[in-house]
């Protein structure tokens, strides 16, 4: 069992940048797959980016590509999203979610494939 927290949301203008951060609660962090999605008003749940539970591994949606970066530091149990230039479009409530992958060093991207969530932080983009 693992709890998550979000935060670092917040309203940032066009093409400035966020950080937003995830930190879990319990044992074996370090055997969770990390994820984050988000979803805008009338919109399906959208992956952002993963992160394979040892970090070495890492995909990332068409839409954040060379834009946002996901990394974890599994001392301190979190998992961070760096965002840059961030643009109208990428106004949403962002969700942290992860799944026990015990040894395997899967990248997952679907909300499906995950066993827990945080209860999400808004970000806000303006024109």
């Amino acid at each position: 069992q693992v709890q998550l927290v979000e935060s670092g949301g917040g309203l940032v203008q066009a093409g400035g940048s966020l950080k937003l951060s995830c930190a879990a609660s319990g044992s074996t962090f370090g055997n969770y797959a990390m994820g984050w999605f988000r979803q805008a008003p009338g919109k399906e749940r959208e992956f952002v980016a993963g992160i394979s539970r040892n970090g070495g591994s890492t995909k990332y949606g068409d839409s954040v590509k060379g834009r946002f970066t996901i990394s974890r530091d599994n001392t301190k149990n979190t998992v961070d999203l760096q965002m840059n230039s961030l643009e109208p479009e990428d106004t949403a409530v962002y969700y942290c979610a992860a799944r026990n992958m015990g040894l395997l060093p899967i990248v997952l991207t679907t909300p499906s494939q995950y066993s827990y969530w945080g209860q999400g932080t808004q970000v806000t983009v303006s024109s």
